[in-house]
């Protein structure tokens, strides 16, 4: 059995500068019935982690909190009722651990890890049975820590409302984690891939992760009309994956088909509500939807899909100690990563 004691980040109160962040020795969980204990061995930042300590996040959290959503371990210990897991098995955390299948309502959408529920910036951490599940085999921990928050949202953005299917055009906004799980989901659908981005050397990386097309936003400030003249006809694209919030909505509008979906993921562009109007949904005649995350039963599904395909997660070139948690989630902040931002925890 570990030690008694572990290091853990918490969130005392939110700060623009993150301050509120501390390093700390606790004491383990302790396991009941139904919960499995985990040894934490890497975990994967996402934009929402950096707002939840900085205290721009809109949605669900509270204060203090283990920060991050995403973490991959193996199992050290199970209750005496657990059993879908066995020790020594590897596993990852669901999201909202509500959000068991179906649809979202109110009560799984406030129990996010990190945000309500401690999070993975620790070395361990307890779990219901329903939170988690198995990684996939193809992967190491820190390629699995990657799939519970950005990938997963990539995989409802393609599945959860209306399957893709081979010969589609998707489109994914910038270099994130979303965009780049989403690309290479998209890549294993048959799909056609369009990606945006403000310079040529994430360009270049977006064409060895396997994008079709690269468009510059920055020397095409109507990506969108662009886009839309790349699709046969010009019909349009069937998939956006719009993360910018208001600042692109405007010209995913403008390239979307007839009938096809604009997935409302991220708000890195701004949040304001003015421009453009919903109205223009009914104009281009297609669906503008908003999503968060997604179930267990889709992570499932998805785990199955990169292993069938040999998915490997792109992580960013940098990676960072658990004692480096801080500078991790400024550099995520900051925008200077490609893909993943990951961190190996011992």
């Amino acid at each position: 059995m570990a030690s008694a004691t572990m290091k853990q980040w918490t969130i005392d109160h939110p700060d623009k500068d993150m301050e509120g962040l501390r390093l700390e020795e606790v004491s383990l969980p302790s396991v009941s019935d139904y919960d499995v204990l985990v040894k934490f061995e890497a975990a994967a930042l996402n934009y929402r982690d950096a707002a939840i300590a900085k205290g721009t996040f809109p949605f669900a959290h509270k204060y203090p909190i283990v920060p991050v959503s995403d973490g991959a371990g193996v199992v050290i210990e199970v209750g005496s009722r657990v059993r879908e897991f066995s020790q020594g098995d590897r596993v990852i955390t669901v999201f909202n651990q509500g959000h068991q299948y179906g649809d979202i309502d109110p009560y799984a959408a406030s129990t996010g890890v990190g945000g309500t529920i401690d999070g993975c910036f620790r070395q361990f951490g307890v779990y219901s049975e329903s939170g988690l599940v198995k990684s996939p085999k193809n992967l190491t921990a820190l390629e699995s820590s990657t799939l519970p928050g950005a990938a997963l949202t990539s995989w409802n953005a393609l599945y959860g409302l209306r399957p893709i299917k081979a010969g589609q055009w998707v489109l994914v906004q910038g270099t994130g984690g979303v965009a780049i799980s989403g690309l290479q989901l998209a890549k294993a659908a048959g799909a056609t891939v369009i990606a945006t981005t403000s310079s040529e050397e994430k360009a270049t990386k977006l064409r060895a992760s396997g994008a079709d097309h690269v468009i510059n936003y920055r020397d095409q400030p109507n990506w969108g009309e662009v886009a839309r003249r790349l699709t046969p006809g010009q019909a349009g694209i069937d998939y956006i994956l719009d993360i910018g919030g208001t600042n692109t909505l405007d010209q995913s509008l403008k390239c979307i088909k007839m009938e096809g979906i604009i997935n409302l993921i991220g708000f890195l562009g701004g949040s304001d509500q003015s421009q453009p109007g919903f109205l223009d949904a009914l104009s281009h005649i297609c669906t503008v939807r908003g999503l968060y995350v997604g179930s267990r039963a889709m992570l499932k599904d998805m785990v199955q899909a990169f292993e069938a395909n040999n998915i490997r997660p792109v992580l960013d070139s940098k990676v960072f100690t658990l004692e480096q948690g801080k500078e991790a989630l400024e550099y995520l902040a900051a925008q200077k990563h490609f893909s993943k931002v990951v961190v190996k925890i011992d």
